[in-house]
């Protein structure tokens, strides 16, 4: 596993960063071994079946971020910074421009699969005309593909949000686990969408939930 130990004892957390090694953030310390096997069984397996999976696929220019609480994760670019967005669990942007960023929210749900909402040519035109468009933004959907991670399925799609003075691309990837509704959303101005288009559906597509 790819925890950052220190001579006197193992630092662990409920939020990770990972980027070669697990960076620390809301973290208690063990000061020794055998409180770590105090841990119960169920956290042990998850935080290594993540940590592991990561570990495996670290990407150059990106980092994980694997929310062990809340059962989810995605890549995001490692020169990207998190800030608040309010009525979202995490969020990263690029340092400089604003508007391109990634955001993860959640909402109760007592559906097992999305696939329980509709196929992905329902759901996904209604979610982004009747959901995420505003009344005077006009909806264009790009591209929508459906694919299988260790038996959970998700619904990833791109379009556009456009507006009389502003436009706006982003990619969508949405998924259930946990009595959620998973949504991650990556996007940016239109005028640099070609230009990131392949970097931002990299991080659409590295998002996972796990049961908790």
């Amino acid at each position: 596993m790819a925890f950052s130990v220190f001579s006197s004892g193992l630092t662990m957390n409920r939020r990770i960063v990972l980027h070669g090694e697990v960076v620390l953030r809301e973290s208690w310390y063990c000061s020794e071994w055998g409180r770590w096997l105090q841990m119960s069984f169920l956290q042990v397996l998850v935080l290594q079946k993540v940590i592991l999976c990561f570990s495996a696929e670290i990407l150059k220019d990106y980092r994980a971020f694997v929310d062990s609480a809340d059962g989810y994760s995605y890549y995001y670019p490692s020169d990207w910074r998190d800030f608040d967005f309010r009525g979202h669990d995490s969020a990263f942007k690029d340092r400089y421009l604003q508007l391109q960023n990634v955001r993860l929210s959640f909402i109760p749900t007592n559906k097992t699969d999305i696939r329980d909402f509709g196929t992905m040519e329902e759901v996904v035109p209604d979610l982004v005309r009747h959901v995420y468009a505003a009344p005077n933004q006009t909806a264009n959907i790009y591209d929508m593909q459906e694919r299988t991670v260790d038996g959970k399925n998700y619904y990833t799609f791109e379009y556009e949000l456009k507006s009389p003075n502003f436009s706006r691309t982003a990619f969508a990837t949405i998924a259930i686990a946990n009595g959620r509704y998973y949504t991650l959303i990556v996007g940016a101005n239109e005028r640099r969408w070609k230009r990131i288009r392949s970097k931002l559906k990299l991080v659409a597509d590295s998002f996972r939930v796990f049961d908790i």
